[in-house]
């Protein structure tokens, strides 16, 4: 496995994590909240995870298996690239954009679709970490 490959790897397992730790923790608190309690606390968190450290990862992860496909490892870096990436763009990205500009209302539907696109990002994510490595 080479040093991109290995790179890769560990980049997708860790976004893999950040989405898994969203699903499994900081969601279900958010839900626990109420709506405008909620709505509050993630359009901070929205916030504070644009930060160079994130975006490295996130940005950094993609680049890398748009390389990855371009080697041969088009599964792995496709699932990065598409599961993540471009879901977060098209989907969580539009999402947290209309919480900034609603009111609380639109939390309830947010949670439970935000969170659904969530899983799916982090399932690619793992995945991803999963196939690189085996050259798919």
């Amino acid at each position: 496995m080479g040093t991109t490959t290995l790179i890769a790897t560990a980049a997708t397992g860790l976004m893999a994590g950040v989405f898994f730790a969203f699903s499994v923790a900081v969601m279900p608190g958010l839900a626990d909240l109420p709506p405008a309690d909620a709505r509050a606390a993630m359009r901070r968190i929205n916030v504070r995870i644009q930060n160079p450290v994130f975006l490295l990862l996130f940005l950094g992860t993609a680049v890398l298996c748009a390389v990855e496909v371009f080697q041969g490892r088009v599964v792995g870096g496709l699932l990065y690239v598409v599961g993540s990436f471009l879901l977060t763009m098209v989907v969580n990205v539009p999402m947290n954009n209309r919480l900034e500009r609603t009111d609380d209302a639109y939390w309830p539907t947010y949670l439970r679709t935000w969170t659904l696109w969530n899983h799916v990002r982090a399932v690619a994510c793992l995945a991803s970490t999963v196939t690189l490595p085996l050259g798919f």
